[in-house]
């Protein structure tokens, strides 16, 4: 499991301007099961990806298709976390080390 956390580098307008377009990156993700849940970070400085991907090698190959990191709006940060507790329901997110 990786934390993927965004940095705006520019302003809310240009974050604004590729909104649409990240949007339909995270659906992409979402409907192929990568993406577990996202969000902004208050007071919104950026935000935050959960991905269930096989490898860091995957998560940058995501990364570099997100239309945030194509034009530069936002950096990212990669932590990798393993789930060995879950809420109730979760259950399929945990893994065995």
């Amino acid at each position: 499991m990786f934390i993927v956390s965004l940095e705006y580098l520019k302003d809310l307008a240009a974050v604004a301007t590729y909104l649409s377009e990240h949007i339909a990156y995270l659906e992409r993700y979402y409907q192929a099961g990568v993406f577990v849940m996202s969000g902004r970070t208050p007071p919104r400085p950026g935000g935050v990806i959960l991905m269930k991907a096989s490898g860091r090698e995957q998560v940058e190959k995501l990364i570099a298709e997100d239309p945030f990191h194509r034009e530069g709006v936002a950096k990212y940060t990669i932590t990798a976390f393993i789930p060995t507790k879950v809420a109730e329901g979760l259950e399929k997110y945990l893994e065995t080390i």
